[in-house]
């Protein structure tokens, strides 16, 4: 296949649906010759920040000397964006090789057909072995015990915040999603690294921990970071104390960036140095997590697709806009507490445009727009995701602000708009030669 056929065979298969299991998913990896599963690696679990610190923990290791991938998702600018090496984006000509191969191994599945997010997962594994990484970083997908991603046998596993997403999955209760999310590991498991928690949730994730007799590294125990004077921070782990530099204004980031920490040194068995850990934040791109694109107006764009994130945004915007409440352009899916969301997000903006996002399991923006008026909170529905845009940036004015939030599929929408030729993923892959050494495109000519 060529890079597009390659596309179009993935957003294809998008008709199936999900189907949760890990049967199929066992079955590809055997008939690619098990692609990661004998790479050291590190399971990024959680409900929210998961994206964050995977870039991050990669970005570390790669500093520290390791040729490094990372898997995260879902994706804003493209699917190519969920697979990097050492910082670089997956090449087309990569792209296409693995999933050529993928393809070439679908009538060794059971059941002859596979989901979209197996088959962009094997296509990352694929690449990433065959590329001779000396580590990845997964982010999981759903959950973890039941998750395409659950085919590694990583020796560190990372728990970010675990609230209640995806209860009609995973359970409703914080203590059962956590358990889920922890199945990536079995029980007894030594190496685990868990990020700050919401103080009502922790003593469930205690919980969910203790009943698999599991242990390892805890924010504000073995881990810390207190913030200094400026960009300055101290993170403090078991391998000592470590000052770094690092432009980010929110708690939620300093406190993702230490459970990136925590897990890199557990992957490479030592404290990590200041240089490496600033140079690591230096080369990260994360698309639509709390992204500034300045202009007039000033544009934030954040997934939030959550009560918990919406909250983490809402906490987030004074810091980074100061007075400036900003202009919404508000999307969300179906299957998402819209009202959670709202309660978070009207007391920080102006006013709102709600749209539909593209995706099929985006819900109707007239209930949105309602829930925001019943909080005193001027909603109007625009049609489409680029008028809603169009229409917050007027309201907005060249010295206001607008925020897109509510869902990464409206982001998805709409972070092209606004990155202009930025938010193209031939522009964030970097030229071809520097391609070309970091992915090793002959070895995937073979």
């Amino acid at each position: 296949m060529d890079p597009a056929a390659a596309e179009r065979w993935i957003a294809e298969l998008d008709l199936m649906g999900m189907r949760f299991g890990l049967e199929r998913m066992q079955a590809l990896m055997r008939a690619l010759g098990q692609p990661c599963r004998d790479i050291p690696s590190v399971h990024v679990v959680g409900t929210n920040g998961k994206t964050s610190v995977t870039r991050m923990t990669a970005a570390f290791l790669t500093a520290s000397g390791l040729r490094t991938g990372a898997y995260t998702s879902p994706h804003v600018l493209g699917w190519r964006e969920r697979a990097e090496l050492d910082g670089v984006i997956m090449p087309p000509d990569v792209f296409a090789a693995a999933a050529t191969r993928v393809l070439a191994a679908v009538p060794g599945v059971p059941e002859g057909a596979i989901t979209q997010f197996e088959a962009i997962t094997a296509v990352a594994f694929t690449a990433f072995a065959d590329a001779g990484a000396d580590a990845v970083v997964v982010e999981a997908g759903l959950g973890g015990r039941l998750d395409a991603t659950n085919v590694i046998h990583a020796p560190v596993v990372a728990l970010s915040a675990v609230d209640l997403d995806h209860t009609e999955l995973l359970g409703d209760d914080v203590r059962t999603i956590a358990g889920e999310k922890l199945g990536v590991a079995p029980e007894g498991f030594m190496g685990l690294v868990v990020g700050e928690q919401a103080p009502g949730s922790l003593p469930e994730v205690r919980a969910a921990v203790d009943a698999r007799r599991m242990s390892g590294w805890w924010m504000g125990q073995e881990i810390d970071v207190q913030a200094g004077n400026g960009q300055s921070m101290t993170i403090r782990t078991p391998n000592g104390a470590l000052r770094v530099d690092a432009d980010l204004p929110a708690a939620w980031q300093r406190a993702n960036l230490a459970l990136a920490v925590g897990a890199a040194e557990r992957v490479l068995g030592r404290g990590l140095d200041r240089d490496e850990v600033e140079r690591g934040l230096a080369g990260i791109r994360n698309p639509g997590r709390l992204q500034v694109v300045h202009g007039e107006p000033v544009v934030v764009l954040d997934g939030a697709h959550n009560p918990a994130g919406a909250r983490a945004l809402a906490d987030a915007v004074p810091q980074i806009l100061g007075d400036v409440r900003p202009v919404a352009v508000i999307g969300m899916m179906a299957d998402k507490d819209a009202e959670g969301i709202v309660d978070a997000l009207a007391p920080v903006i102006s006013s709102a445009r709600v749209t539909r996002a593209s995706s099929g399991r985006a819900i109707r923006p007239e209930p949105i727009a309602r829930l925001l008026r019943a909080r005193g909170v001027d909603a109007q529905v625009v049609a489409g995701p680029a008028k809603a845009l169009e229409a917050a940036r007027a309201d907005a004015g060249p010295s206001g602000a607008v925020l897109v939030a509510g869902s990464l599929h409206l982001l998805s929408d709409l972070a092209p708009v606004v990155m202009g030729e930025s938010g193209t993923l031939a522009a964030a892959s970097g030229p071809e030669e520097g391609l070309a050494t970091v992915w090793r495109l002959d070895d995937f000519r073979k």
